[in-house]
């Protein structure tokens, strides 16, 4: 505490920003997790799938999938006092890439979601990141009927450098989502000493 005049004054905390990309393939969860984490109701930019899309957009593992993302999903969690999450969540189909560099200017880190079903999906989210040096976590997201791998052997799928954490969740539910926003933070942390 710091006295000013013999009455005790608190020390005031900045608030700091911090934007956050949700990266990942079409459907692999990514407008989910922005909206489970989210204190906001989250701005969403998803349109429904037509016929004229059919012939571009792959449906191979998320045939009941009925609406994407074509710009952005974006959401924020206060962290504490000091820590708020501004969460940019990606569009996933190959022709809205284009966004990503505009979306990723200015974040501090990223969450790549994976799908086991359709890991290939996450490739171009991972290189994405890599290239330009964003640090980043891979959230594996459990659905129901996927199949679990280990962390071991999604790492090697995926090819991923030694420190890059890989977690398995379940982006439907908030404290899984948390526990995958909480493992940035950490990573980030590390990665700036």
């Amino acid at each position: 505490m710091v006295s000013v005049d013999s009455e005790p004054v608190a020390p005031r905390l900045e608030r700091s920003a911090v934007k956050i990309l949700v990266a990942g393939g079409f459907g692999v969860g990514k407008t989910t997790m922005v909206g489970s984490v989210s204190e906001i109701v989250p701005l969403r930019t998803e349109e429904v799938l037509t016929s004229a899309g059919a012939a571009v957009d792959d449906l191979t593992g998320v045939s009941g999938k009925t609406t994407t993302t074509v710009a952005l999903d974006f959401g924020r969690i206060t962290v504490n006092q000091a820590l708020v999450l501004y969460l940019f969540g990606t569009p996933g189909q190959e022709r809205f890439w284009f966004m990503w560099d505009e979306l990723a200017t200015g974040s501090l880190g990223a969450v790549v979601l994976a799908d086991t079903r359709r890991l290939d999906s996450c490739f171009a989210a991972v290189d994405f990141f890599e290239s330009r040096g964003i640090p980043f976590v891979v959230g594996v997201n459990c659905f129901d009927g996927a199949p679990r791998h280990p962390v071991r052997q999604v790492r090697e799928a995926i090819d991923l450098a030694p420190g890059v954490p890989v977690v398995h969740c379940d982006v439907r539910d908030r404290e899984s989502s948390k526990e995958v926003l909480v493992t940035l933070v950490e990573h980030l942390l590390q990665t700036v000493r």
